[in-house]
Formats: C-alpha cells, structure tokens, sequence
C-alpha cells in the first residue's frame, strides 16, 4: 500500500513530522532508560526481610539495617529508614517511613511524565501535520488548477502520514507508562508493607525487652 509513497518527502515537507521523529527517538530513549531502571531495581525482597526480622528479634538493629540495604528493591532504603529511628517514637518513626517512601517515588516517577504527555499529546501533534498538509495540498491544487482525484488523494494520503506517525509513537507511549507505573505502585506497597512489618517487629521487641526488665528488677 506505500510502496509508491515518497515516505522522504513527506519527511522533508513536513515540519511537524520533524517534531514526531525527534520526539519519538526521546521516547525510546527514556523508555529504555526507565526500563534498565527497573529491571536494577526488581526482585524479591523477602529473603532480605526475614533477615533483619532475625537480627531485629535478636537485638542487633545494626545487623537488620545491614541486612535490609543488601537488596536493591525500594523495601531497603524503606526498611533501614526505619530501623534507623527505632529509638524514636511511633510517630517520628512513621513521618520518617513515608519520606523514605516519597524519595522512593520521586527515583521511580523520574521521566515517566514524559511518557504519559508524549502519550497523549503524540496524537494530536500528528493532527496538526495532518491540518497543515491538506491547507498545503489544497494550495497546491488551488496553484496548478488541477483538482483531479489522483491529486487529491495524493495530497490527503500525505497529510495523513502525520497523523499515522503520531499515534505509532502514542500507543508504545501510553502501553510503557501504564506498565511503569503498576510496577511502581506495586513496589511502593510492597515496600511499605515490609517496612511496617519491620517496625511492628521493632516495637514488640522493645516491649519485650522493657518487660523483660522489669521482671528481672
């Protein structure tokens, strides 16, 4: 169906289509950057927590936080966070849990506002080619005189090719930014779940400990 279309042409009469082009090689770019992100940052936390819920339960906070920074997953800088201020009261120790956690999704949102306005504004970037190549074509037949339909299709199926191209960068925009951003989520749960299970465990072990000691006196 394009074999005879002069896809260079349309390139080069075309501003906008200029506008699309490099605004999709900064799409992908950031696409893989985010992706390569990720991928740094997955994997299974728990090993990690049953961990520093061992060292919690035997005294050594230092081993917990140790033990809680060996894994690259969010719950780590979360979870030593946490176990950091556990000599401070519930409420500080909860404020200091959730900026860990906005610092968190500040590193995994980074660039993802990108993807989602090139998802919804790639579209309408493609219209506007699309506008201003059928004024062109129709200037062009308004120029020759010649309105036949060979002409006209010629310069309708140009003017489209924008359109085309902006919804071709779009659709991959919006599909990576709903899948970043479940990943997100979920690891931000996952983490704060984790962190709170730390602390629960921090706080039992601190009663204990108070009890044990008025029982020994």
């Amino acid at each position: 169906m394009f074999e005879n279309f002069d896809w260079i042409g349309a390139m080069r009469t075309s501003p906008v289509m200029i506008v699309i082009l490099a605004l999709s090689v900064f799409t992908f770019g950031l696409a893989i950057e985010r992706a390569l992100y990720f991928w740094k940052r997955r994997g299974d936390p728990s090993p990690e927590l049953v961990s520093a819920l061992e060292h919690v339960r035997s005294g050594d906070w230092r081993g917990a936080r140790q033990a809680c920074l060996r894994t690259t997953h969010p719950v780590g800088r979360v979870a030593a966070r946490v176990v950091e201020s556990g000599e401070l009261p519930a409420e500080a120790v909860e404020e200091k849990m959730h900026i860990a956690l906005s610092q968190e999704r500040l590193l995994l949102e980074r660039n993802l506002g990108f993807l989602g306005t090139m998802g919804n504004t790639a579209p309408l970037i493609g219209l506007l080619g699309t506008v201003w190549g059928i004024m062109r074509a129709f200037h062009d037949m308004a120029r020759t005189g010649s309105a036949g339909p060979s002409v006209v299709a010629a310069g309708i199926a140009e003017a489209l090719f924008t359109t085309a191209a902006g919804l071709v960068v779009a659709v991959p925009a919006v599909i990576l930014y709903n899948h970043f951003l479940r990943r997100m989520n979920v690891m931000l749960t996952v983490a704060e779940n984790h962190a709170r299970s730390l602390r629960l465990e921090m706080e039992e072990s601190r009663a204990g400990g108070g009890a044990d000691t008025r029982r020994a006196a």
